[in-house]
């Protein structure tokens, strides 16, 4: 099979496209046959080497696929050989073939193309879990999404909307203000302004009123982080879920004491290890959705494999607008 390995950890250009044997699945587990596989932020950190899980080199990188089963392990009896479905790794998942444990191993809806599929995991997860299980959400509130038209911003404008909340979106461009406004955002502020810090409060307010936000979901980190704080209702809550600005922030104790503000982090993959139930269900959910019309997945390109560079390079650059997909199908499968 071709997969994309790391032998060692550092700038992109250390990935490489190689040929490796085909896997075979232990007994409580599945081998998928690829067909797309999502790129994400932490992937990035993954190949740097900066990640707070790394396996041991060489590696294929990758947390997000969908395929169909190519085998089963002895023990596995509860999904076939042919079946469509989506997984949920730690990495392996840029790769034309990859092993699963069974747990983290979903059916896909019918008619769900297999982009779709891979671009509904790790993003869509964890935007669930901050809003529902970290953010404790409820119908009517105010959420303020901040990176607002990446991979988990978009899903959180998506869902926040879907569980009745008012949504306000944070971005940095024009084109990402459309975006969050096509998928459901109520308001839109700006983050590309001179004075962040306090010219994200009075968008706010603005939009609003001076009460603000209810909860703040953030994947941003830095100084998006920062003057989000700044916009919080008393007794709001903010989640904290990713630093793609490249700086995580440092909260001073005082701030959540005056205004009785909860800061809550997540990291979904923790719900995939140690509640895979959990997990399950919140997959099951949002499939449902998906098939009720309710969510769909924003995906801004799907490149071949051999192209996996200029993907990368995309996400990297903070370029993609909702998601990036690989195609991973070989030819016998297009």
């Amino acid at each position: 099979m071709r997969a994309l390995v790391i032998h060692q950890h550092g700038p992109l250009e250390n990935l490489k496209l190689e040929t490796l044997p085909d896997p075979k699945p232990g007994p409580d587990e599945v081998l998928i046959a690829v067909r797309a596989a999502s790129l994400n932020f932490p992937d990035l950190l993954v190949i740097a080497g900066t990640y707070q899980n790394l396996p041991a080199t060489p590696f294929v990188p990758g947390k997000d696929l969908a395929g169909t089963v190519a085998a089963v392990g002895a023990n596995v009896s509860s999904v076939k050989p042919g079946e469509r479905v989506t997984a949920q790794i730690e990495h392996g998942a840029f790769a034309e073939q990859a092993v699963v444990p069974l747990r983290n191993c979903y059916s896909m809806p019918a008619g769900m193309p297999y982009a779709d599929g891979a671009a509904m995991g790790l993003v869509y997860l964890t935007a669930h879990f901050a809003l529902v299980e970290r953010g404790d959400l409820k119908r009517g509130e105010i959420v303020l999404v901040n990176g607002a038209a990446g991979g988990v911003g978009l899903a959180a404008v998506q869902l926040a909307k879907v569980y009745g909340a008012t949504v306000v979106a944070s971005v940095g461009s024009n084109e990402k203000a459309a975006l969050a406004r096509e998928n459901g955002a109520d308001y839109v502020v700006r983050t590309d302004v001179p004075e962040l810090r306090e010219d994200l409060r009075r968008q706010v307010y603005a939009a609003v009123g001076r009460a603000g936000v209810d909860l703040v979901i953030d994947p941003v980190g830095g100084d998006v982080f920062d003057a989000s704080l700044r916009a919080v209702a008393w007794c709001g809550r903010i989640v904290t879920v990713g630093y793609a600005s490249g700086r995580v922030p440092e909260v001073k104790a005082g701030l959540l004491l005056v205004k009785n503000i909860s800061l809550t982090g997540l990291q979904v993959s923790d719900y995939r290890d140690r509640a895979p139930e959990r997990m399950r269900r919140a997959q099951a959910e949002l499939f449902e959705l998906y098939e009720a019309g309710k969510l769909k997945p924003h995906v801004m390109a799907i490149y071949l494999l051999d192209d996996y560079r200029e993907a990368l390079a995309v996400v990297a650059e903070r370029r993609a607008l909702g998601k990036i997909v690989l195609d991973l199908a070989t030819d016998k499968h297009r």
